[in-house]
């Protein structure tokens, strides 16, 4: 497991005119790359490997009067532009095969000088350092102030420096942490997590966190600085400044999310040793009309934390498929009672009378489901097995906008 610890950078003007000459040498040996890989395609011929193309596009285009300018740059920056190039068509062709996860993706496209986020690396070999005064020593390019919010547990394996659409420079550290469980101690607390759309999240234990609505809060003055933008000329100075104050806007709807699922997933994980979630299909919402609030909750990105937290501090995460019927099963007997419409918060079990809380009764399923659930004598609680009910056989697919606020 690695994980990246981002610290903000401030370089005076000098820096970052260095750090602009990196980014378009990266760039430019990146293009340089995937016209050679292309040119060998359409030639039928084999694809040039790593090695020929350092030498053809960096040792020997410094040589010439059209790339000499690449000389100017740390050559690991460069280097590690090739590494890139070969890491994206490794990922194309098992696309392809079918042997990597997820959607499948295209071949590597050009990168254009336009693109508002811009990023170079470093490795150990290019003799990066931070100093005594606590800044980044970075080859060709200086010692550029840092913002240290919290200190590296350990020696960092690169450093990329990035380039936001905002405007603001991060420098990105890859560190390899052990597992650090006596940071959090054992607990015999489990709890289940059901989210939704009217609270983030809704626990087990009958607890509701409220959905902070980033984005919505922020949509009237991203409105307003959208609509500046759309009146400035193209190519203008003013059209440049009026795009940054987007980006800006942007920018601290999506730091401000950030910080509460960093908030919030470190809480559950201090305080809870197992922890259940569902498996949500969000690209599947993301189609409906929900998406905007969808994507302003960020499920994803969320679960993600969880995931690199539990296993970096000795917590169980269990995850139980996206198809349980956790809003349809009553929690106390076990019935399942069919799908319910959105505006249904409450309902009562049709077998033991029991009214249930639509969320909680979801989030205690869910903590069912996962087998976190102990009884009186301490053995894991599982629903035994309940036949579909006709008109529910094969309706898998159905309830995907129910399950957002499920």
């Amino acid at each position: 497991m690695q994980l990246r610890y981002s610290f903000r950078l401030y370089p005076d003007t000098s820096q970052q005119e260095a750090l602009a000459r990196a980014f378009g040498c990266a760039r430019v040996v990146f293009n340089d790359a995937v016209r050679a890989r292309e040119e060998a395609r359409k030639a039928e011929q084999s694809f040039p490997t790593g090695a020929e193309l350092s030498k053809r596009l960096i040792t020997e285009a410094k040589r010439t009067v059209e790339r000499s300018w690449l000389g100017e740059v740390s050559a690991v920056v460069l280097q590690q532009s090739l590494r890139d190039v070969e890491r994206a068509y490794r990922n194309f062709f098992a696309s392809l095969k079918g042997d990597r996860k997820g959607p499948r993706i295209g071949r590597p496209r050009f990168k254009s000088r336009k693109d508002k986020r811009q990023s170079i690396r470093f490795t150990a070999n290019a003799r990066w350092n931070i100093t005594d005064n606590g800044r980044l020593s970075l080859p060709k390019i200086g010692a550029v102030k840092v913002k240290w919010s919290r200190t590296l547990p350990t020696t960092p394996s690169s450093v990329t420096v990035i380039k936001d659409a905002a405007g603001r420079y991060f420098a990105s550290f890859v560190i390899d942490p052990a597992v650090d469980a006596t940071r959090m101690p054992e607990t015999d607390r489990t709890i289940g997590i059901d989210l939704g759309l009217t609270h983030f999240a809704v626990l087990s234990d009958g607890t509701k966190i409220d959905s902070p609505r980033f984005l919505r809060r922020a949509e009237k003055k991203l409105k307003k600085t959208q609509r500046e933008l759309s009146r400035k000329q193209k190519g203008s100075k003013n059209r440049d400044r009026a795009r940054l104050k987007v980006a800006r806007a942007h920018a601290t709807v999506a730091d401000a999310r950030r910080e509460f699922h960093h908030q919030l997933s470190t809480q559950l994980i201090s305080e809870n040793q197992g922890i259940a979630v569902e498996d949500l299909s969000v690209a599947g919402l993301a189609r409906t009309r929900l998406a905007k609030s969808v994507h302003d909750a960020g499920w994803a990105s969320f679960i993600s934390m969880l995931e690199y937290k539990a296993d970096r501090y000795g917590r169980t995460l269990v995850t139980i498929g996206r198809f349980t019927p956790t809003s349809q099963t009553c929690s106390t007997c076990g019935v399942k009672d069919g799908p319910k419409p959105l505006n249904v918060r409450e309902w009562t079990c049709a077998a033991c009378g029991t009214v249930h809380d639509r969320d909680h009764n979801a989030a205690i399923n869910v903590k069912t489901a996962a087998g976190l659930a102990v009884s009186a004598c301490g053995a894991p609680v599982r629903p035994g097995a309940i036949p579909a009910q006709r008109e529910e056989t094969g309706s898998h697919g159905f309830p995907t906008q129910a399950r957002a606020a499920a």
